[in-house]
């Protein structure tokens, strides 16, 4: 009886050990949410990512704006631009000549005005409207009137790119919250398997001490002592792997927290008596599931796409205008402003816009499809994954009777082994099996939480998860009760 006091005290020494070797920061499920909400990088980039879409929106309102530059420029030209009269020399020449032939310029009068007449065309009868050589600063205006409703798509496009984003983000932010529940119950599931696991390989040496003595005895066969040892390693790998998936698990929790740590999580698990009926979660997908929100973006979009390809058929009017503030050189003939309309109306272009537009279509044709199996799909999705809480919810039921036969067998054990009806090997096996059925329960429980966060992630509304951790009808889970 000492002996079997003595080994009950070792493994509840042992757990109490390994649970003080596996305690490290104690983390509640609200404050691991609280970082992952505020520190996760895929939350930021989600954020990033809005805010550039914002960005984008208040661009597309610019396109109504009229549109004001400044523009300078100097050019040297290969030569002055004027316009040349030098082949009018030789008729004026004759038309002289003919005037002083026919008497009506006095003699006395003709050698004076020959010699001027003989020095004017020996002049040089070109007359300069530009020099080689100019410059000038100046700004010009343009004001979009018509472009066919490309300006409006175009801004209503931007609206729903930036509706788009807070979409993706509200995803994020919901697979996150799923994701989180998964690792944070998973860790604390692990840890509770390591420490079985660690009763396990005590439970199988004692069997080996005992073993060995008896053997050494010539009690037992070898084959006997050899199938124990056996036992032995395969418990020792077990417990291996089990700390090894522990600590996988707390890596991927301290990715998903943004922070890297030693936590330990202090939120027990848990069940709910009842939760609302499957129409209502299904309402809540169709109305606020991010995916489907994206959908029904997408289809909005691609309406737009189709009047981006309509307004190419239509004319295009801008309002233009521009004026000179400097120039140098510049002739004085050359106007210093102007303003004017121009209206631009393609009337073929090789059936371009044509195969466009009919692209345009068919593109809305098949994001309304994809729409429709969407909602489908998201429908399927949240009755399998009510159905499945439900059934976790039964199987409590029958693993609760299994814990209650657990722990009244273990009395019946030591009851007949302080009596001397029964060994030390079935009073250990006894306590591994309470051990076993104990962990059994609480994996249920995870698996009903996990399942909860992806049906809210589905009906969009995982932030409501810590809501449903406090309702009445709540009831804690864990290893010991």
């Amino acid at each position: 009886m000492k002996k079997v006091t003595l080994v009950i005290l070792a493994l509840t020494a042992v757990m109490q050990l390994s649970a003080q070797q596996q305690a490290g920061r104690t983390l509640s499920l609200e404050e691991a949410l609280e970082m992952t909400l505020s520190d996760n990088p895929t939350l930021q980039a989600a954020e990033f990512n809005r805010l550039a879409a914002q960005q984008e929106r208040r661009a597309a309102i610019g396109l109504r704006m009229p549109q004001i530059g400044i523009t300078g420029s100097y050019a040297y030209l290969g030569k002055d631009i004027e316009i040349d009269l030098n082949n009018m020399k030789t008729p004026v020449r004759d038309l002289a000549g003919q005037i002083f032939q026919s008497g009506l310029v006095p003699p006395e009068l003709i050698p004076p005005l020959s010699q001027l007449l003989g020095g004017a065309l020996s002049a040089n009868w070109a007359l300069p409207l530009q020099d080689r050589s100019l410059g000038l600063v100046g700004g010009d205006v343009m004001i979009p009137l018509w472009l066919g409703g490309k300006i409006n798509a175009a801004n209503r496009a931007a609206r729903i790119n930036e509706e788009t984003a807070v979409s993706q983000a509200h995803q994020q932010r919901n697979a996150l919250v799923s994701e989180l529940v998964e690792r944070y119950y998973g860790l604390a599931l692990a840890r509770q398997v390591v420490l079985v696991r660690q009763q396990v390989v005590d439970g199988v040496r004692k069997h080996l001490e005992d073993a060995t003595a008896l053997e050494a005895q010539g009690m037992i066969a070898r084959s006997e002592k050899l199938y124990v040892e056996f036992k032995m390693s395969e418990a020792e790998r077990d417990l291996q792997n089990a700390r090894s998936q522990a600590e996988t698990i707390a890596s991927a929790l301290g990715s998903t927290l943004g922070q890297a740590g030693d936590y330990q999580p202090v939120t027990a698990m848990f069940m709910l008596g009842r939760i609302e009926p499957l129409d209502y979660y299904r309402t809540l997908a169709a109305e606020r599931n991010p995916l489907l929100e994206q959908v029904g973006q997408k289809r909005r979009l691609a309406y737009e796409g189709v009047r981006v390809q309509r307004a190419a058929f239509l004319p295009q009017v801008v309002a233009m205008g521009g004026a000179s503030f400097y120039d140098y050189q510049v002739s004085k003939v050359l106007p210093r402003w102007a303003v004017g309309v121009g209206v631009n109306f393609k009337l073929f272009d090789g059936l371009n816009r044509e195969y466009k537009y009919s692209a345009a279509k068919q593109t809305v044709r098949r994001v309304e499809a994809l729409e429709a199996q969407a909602g489908s799909d998201i429908a399927v999705l949240v009755e399998k994954l009510y159905n499945q809480m439900d059934n976790y919810r039964s199987q409590m039921a029958s693993i609760e009777a299994s814990l209650a036969f657990a722990e009244e067998y273990l009395k019946t054990k030591n009851a007949a082994f302080l009596e001397g009806m029964s060994s030390s090997s079935d009073l250990i096996d006894a306590e591994l099996n309470l051990a076993k059925v104990k962990t059994e329960r609480i994996e249920v429980a995870y698996r009903y939480d996990v399942l909860l966060a992806q049906l809210l992630e589905a009906a969009g509304v995982s932030d409501e998860f810590t809501a449903y951790m406090r309702r009445q009808d709540t009831r804690r889970i864990t290893f010991e009760k």
